[in-house]
């Protein structure tokens, strides 16, 4: 009988696919994948260790699974981020854990395997195992960051940027479609940067051109775009592909020049909004995701009310914000003065009440249009079925479309739906073809 291994993946989309790539290899190498930790004989955390908050979700998970010795498991194993960044510390501190596997070892993850749980022969690059929806999947384009950010220890963790190769991303993303894959989402912690470290030039648009032709792919989503790297030649590129949907994720940060320079951001606020204009002029119904950090050191009321008057002149559809998180290793952790805890959390409160109105708005320019859903589950509160426009990325990132309908759907299928209600967060409509 087949020993089962469990998986627990924390943190971003990034983190999931090197879980998926682990998973992977262990389908290979003999064992079953199950969803039940409960089940496992051999349980994995993939941890994250980013900011306070995850790096506690993360050990409070590790403390947590390794009650499960006691009844059935017999290795708990634990990968990623946390790892990398606190191996020694961890081993101390945590007995519990049969064994930690660093970043930097994941390259030799088989042989590792093979010693600590008996892991079968694999082939060199074995298919990821999908852990998302069928019809959804993530495709990691690169690793590593260049932007040395005073807040962020992803560089610390992670080094230097690192591309896929440019035929093996082609070849995922075939593998992906033939697996039944239609909305596959680029990922890396900045995809405006692929391929300058492999090929001496950007190629990020001619790799979302080539995924542009294969058959079974019907959206293309690229998260996390650089903003100071977005250019005019980009733009045109995108825009020849018919499966590119515009959904612009650019990570801005702060909302004057003052905090943007203290922290290392290769940007201006004016930069910012020329790339937004000419982002709108080839994209008229482009979607704008950002991020904003509240209390880094030495901000003050002015600097944050200079911040609340930008987010609410962009008018993003989509804004995502978390309080600085003093990280070692970093140049802003020695940076003075810090901001108290109360400030943040204050600023942290009214920043997201200020944006709600905004995303309500923004939503509200959907009503009366007809747009494509991928229908993705039931709502058991309504019984309407639940899914995503263009307009949300994967994993709950942003809202749902509500679809009424009084036919059977398979999830996974694309519909269009006219939309006659909008909320802060979700859209509300029926299948076009049912309306009469």
């Amino acid at each position: 009988m087949k020993q089962k291994a469990g998986m627990i993946s924390l943190g971003c989309a990034k983190n999931r696919v090197d879980s998926e790539r682990i998973m992977g290899l262990l389908k290979e190498g003999g064992f079953d994948i199950t969803p039940d930790a409960e089940d496992a004989d051999v349980l994995f955390i993939n941890t994250c260790g980013f900011i306070d908050s995850a790096k506690a979700e993360s050990i409070n998970t590790i403390l947590e699974m390794a009650d499960y010795k006691e009844r059935r498991c017999k290795k708990l194993i634990v990968t990623g981020c946390l790892a990398q960044r606190y191996l020694e510390d961890l081993k101390a501190k945590l007995p519990e854990v049969d064994r930690f596997i660093p970043i930097d070892d994941y390259a030799k993850m088989p042989e590792i395997l093979k010693e600590e749980i008996g892991l079968g022969d694999v082939h060199p690059n074995p298919e990821r195992y999908l852990s998302t929806d069928p019809w959804a999947g993530y495709l990691k384009i690169a690793d590593g960051c260049y932007n040395i950010c005073a807040y962020c220890a992803i560089p610390l963790i992670k080094g230097k940027y690192a591309s896929e190769p440019f035929e093996k991303m082609v070849e995922e993303a075939k593998m992906m479609a033939k697996r039944g894959v239609k909305e596959i989402t680029l990922i890396a912690q900045d995809t405006t940067m692929y391929g300058v470290d492999l090929y001496h030039k950007k190629r990020l648009g001619e790799l979302v051109k080539e995924i542009d032709k294969i058959e079974g792919i019907e959206w293309i989503r690229v998260l996390y775009l650089y903003p100071s790297q977005m250019d005019e030649e980009l733009l045109k590129e995108l825009k020849e592909c018919r499966k590119f949907v515009p959904y612009f994720d650019l990570p801005m940060q702060y909302g004057n020049d003052k905090i943007l320079k203290a922290m290392n951001r290769a940007t201006t606020v004016e930069k910012f909004k020329k790339i937004v204009a000419k982002i709108r002029e080839y994209f008229p119904d482009a979607i704008f995701r950002t991020t904003m950090i509240v209390g880094f050191p030495g901000e003050t009321e002015e600097d944050f009310n200079e911040l609340m008057s930008f987010v609410r002149e962009m008018k993003f559809d989509r804004l995502g914000a978390f309080a600085y998180s003093r990280e070692e290793g970093t140049k802003a952790y020695d940076m003075k003065p810090q901001v108290h805890w109360k400030t943040k959390e204050r600023r942290l409160k009214a920043l997201l009440e200020a944006q709600e109105p905004i995303s309500e708005e923004c939503a509200k320019k959907f009503i009366g249009k007809e747009i494509d859903v991928i229908l993705e589950g039931i709502d058991e509160a309504t019984g309407m079925y639940e899914g995503r426009s263009y307009a949300s990325a994967p994993d709950d990132i942003d809202g749902s479309v509500y679809v009424g309908s009084y036919k059977e759907h398979k999830f996974g299928e694309i519909v269009k739906v006219r939309i006659h209600h909008a909320d802060i967060y979700d859209l509300y409509g029926n299948i076009t073809e049912e309306e009469e």
